[in-house]
């Protein structure tokens, strides 16, 4: 069995991180009877000084054809914060509808969390954050004085009632961002986390602020609402925000499925990685089910450690392992997740772990760990 899948290194750490990675799931062929055939894409900041491109139509095109994309990390000093990101991180997860975030919050033998009293029996969840809605949409404007009559629409209210301004002459320096829910968009991927509930604990908890933004997240709870109708083996509740924020911490035992609309998405998931040991420990997949998913670890590119040889390459090993699960080769993505703890248990692990070992060497012991374990 051969799968084909893309493979973009990006800045920074990323080609370091990501080449470990790759020597992992490929030993995970070796074991389980697959293999891979990689396809490099040059993409990332070396090109975009180089040529001005971010990425193309062709390359869009050529990533089109994989059911799965290996992404090491984006990010470079050189360029502007913003470019490189929404230019192409974002521009992939949008382009092949990505519509699903996927972030495993699981707390490892060995790992260290900063909650007292817990262990990996407490740490366990899985978040589901919608990726494409939301105030990600890019629905905004920042401007001085008026410009249009429908900026008159939005701030009138704020401008001239709250502050006693007349929006017309004294309006000074205004911006706003509007964010979008679609039932359409909301149900797909609340369907999507009573599905993945369904073969864990069966539970679901919905994070919102319904409380305060009322329209946007109202629709939210209809919406789940409705699919938990049709999930009746599955036990549901209502977290608001930042009431998820404390549980995380004091009770994260409590958790299975969390599904949550993006930008809460993004606020708890960093929560979440702390929880569980760190960014370096922290994977994270972009997921569209019927079409090409893109998985990566969720920190950033570290310019600074480019090179060197250093970078904990454990989340993107752990973002592999994602990747074969959504090829269908389970049981090798088993493999190389409980070879990832027995490394951190032998202490054969990076220095931001306590360890001393290099990159390269981590990935593969890793390699060696998940042909035998």
């Amino acid at each position: 069995m051969q799968h084909a899948v893309a493979s973009i290194g990006g800045d920074g750490i990323g080609p370091e991180i990501l080449s470990a990675g790759r020597e992992v799931l490929d030993a995970a062929g070796e074991r389980f009877g697959f293999d891979i055939a990689w396809t490099e894409f040059d993409v990332g900041a070396e090109r975009y000084l180089a040529t001005g491109e971010l990425l193309t139509e062709d390359d869009l095109r050529e990533l089109s054809k994989f059911r799965a994309i290996y992404f090491g990390a984006i990010g470079d000093e050189r360029v502007k914060p913003g470019i490189l990101e929404k230019g192409i991180l974002l521009a992939i997860r949008f382009y092949f509808d990505q519509f699903v975030n996927l972030r495993p919050i699981k707390l490892l033998e060995g790992v260290e969390t900063p909650l007292a009293n817990k262990g990996p029996e407490d740490v366990d969840f899985v978040v589901v954050r919608e990726n494409t809605e939301d105030f990600y949409v890019g629905i905004g404007s920042r401007f001085s004085g008026v410009r249009e009559e429908k900026d008159l629409e939005i701030i009138r209210d704020l401008y001239e009632i709250r502050f006693g301004l007349d929006v017309e002459t004294d309006a000074d320096e205004i911006a706003y961002q509007i964010g979008v829910i679609t039932r359409p968009g909301a149900e797909r991927v609340i369907r999507y986390a009573f599905d993945t509930a369904m073969a864990r604990e069966k539970k679901v908890t919905s994070v919102d602020k319904a409380n305060v933004l009322s329209d946007v997240y109202g629709l939210w709870r209809d919406v789940f609402s409705d699919v938990a109708a049709g999930y009746p083996g599955v036990s549901t509740e209502f977290n608001f925000v930042d009431a998820v924020t404390m549980w995380f911490v004091k009770n994260p035992e409590w958790f299975d499925v969390v599904v949550t609309p993006n930008m809460f998405g993004d606020i708890i998931t960093d929560l979440g990685a702390m929880i569980q040991g760190g960014l370096g420990l922290a994977p994270g997949g972009n997921i569209n089910p019927a079409g090409t998913s893109m998985f990566e670890p969720i920190h950033g590119s570290a310019p600074k450690y480019r090179g060197k040889d250093i970078a904990n390459p454990l989340a993107t090993i752990w973002a592999g392992s994602m990747l074969l699960d959504q090829i269908g080769e389970h049981e090798a993505a088993k493999a190389v997740l409980s070879a990832i703890e027995k490394s951190i248990i032998e202490g054969f692990v990076t220095r931001d772990m306590g360890g001393a070992k290099k990159t390269s060497e981590v990935g593969r012991h890793v390699a060696a760990l998940v042909k035998t374990v």
